[in-house]
């Protein structure tokens, strides 16, 4: 018995390493589907498509940086597709009407703060799972949105161009470099700060860290606060792209981030992860977002492998879980 014992403990032991080096395995996936994706089309490699990939991962990184800090803390948010689309309507609007850029950027920004701080809000004085209460106010936003633009595409044509036209050094998209900077910005929050070690105990558990004498209410607000900042952030990169902007703008973007921080090795349950787990799980979905796009893969089946590419990393989140648990 003491042999099976020390022998499951050893294989739990294994498991448990294993899966701790997440980001280890993440580059190596990334690399042989990067390799495998060149030998299919030789294209892939082409500087301007490797260029593309990080244009396209931009807006995601910067909503899935937000939703690390919140999914770590043990809270969720799915209404920030809502949010970047009523977010991007307002901004489109103001700038219809003449307003100075950066006002309006501004203005859209403390849209998705407001959203994101009226769920965190609702969720701890109700005292309703987060998710329940995005869940509801998806519909609040989006109808919102439908509301003031009637439905009708608001276009903005060059303003905001200069983002989404830049590159730093000749070479690196302005889009991509905001990005990483919103990652850097989370990765320094999360292991530079006191409000970071806040984030790990709240969301390792939520009782001990308000025994502790942690402030559990306005921390949470804090994260809730910080994740609407990037997915604003997030929106005027968006905006800057696409030049115009409807109620489902954003649409879809909240499940892609909450996989790639599940990827990325935070697990659903909260407590532990980082920032550079994430990028990693952005950028194994814009790879094969690209490698799809390459093969010329229907549109409505890469949405079928994004939505199983969502269940597996919350599948393996509880594998790892339950390995925890039961060694």
């Amino acid at each position: 018995m003491d042999t099976q014992s020390g022998r499951a403990k050893k294989a739990g032991s294994a498991l448990g390493r294993l899966f701790g080096r997440q980001s280890f395995f993440l580059v190596a996936i990334i690399l042989i589907l990067a390799i495998a994706a060149g030998i299919i089309n030789p294209k892939f490699f082409v500087l301007r498509n490797l260029l593309n990939i990080l244009e396209q991962i931009s807006v995601l990184g910067l909503v899935a940086a937000g939703a690390t800090i919140l999914i770590i803390s043990g809270n969720f948010d799915i209404s920030v597709g809502a949010m970047i689309g009523l977010s991007a309507c307002v901004m489109a609007m103001l700038l219809k009407t003449g307003m100075n850029e950066l006002l309006a950027a501004l203005i859209g920004i403390l849209v998705c703060v407001a959203c994101s701080l009226l769920n965190g809000f609702l969720s701890i004085r109700l005292g309703a799972p987060s998710f329940i209460i995005s869940l509801a106010t998806i519909g609040v936003f989006h109808g919102a949105a439908l509301a003031a633009t009637e439905g009708v595409i608001q276009t903005i044509y060059e303003q905001f161009g200069a983002i989404s036209n830049t590159n730093l050094f000749n070479v690196f998209p302005l889009m991509f470099v905001i990005s990483i900077l919103g990652f850097v910005f989370v990765h320094v929050i999360l292991n530079n700060t006191r409000l970071g070690r806040r984030v790990f105990a709240i969301g390792a558990n939520r009782k001990a860290a308000f025994l502790s004498g942690i402030g559990v209410k306005q921390n949470t607000l804090v994260f809730f606060a910080l994740s609407g900042l990037l997915a604003g952030v997030a929106t005027v990169v968006l905006l800057s792209r696409l030049g115009a902007a409807l109620p489902t703008t954003g649409a879809g973007l909240e499940l892609k981030a909450i996989g790639a921080v599940v990827i990325g090795g935070v697990p659903i349950t909260g407590g532990t992860g980082n920032a550079l787990g994430t990028f990693l799980g952005v950028l194994l979905i814009g790879v094969i977002s690209n490698m799809l796009n390459l093969s010329r893969v229907n549109p409505y089946y890469q949405e079928i492998a994004y939505g199983a590419l969502v269940v597996l990393s919350v599948a393996v989140s509880y594998l790892r879980i339950n390995a925890g648990r039961k060694y």
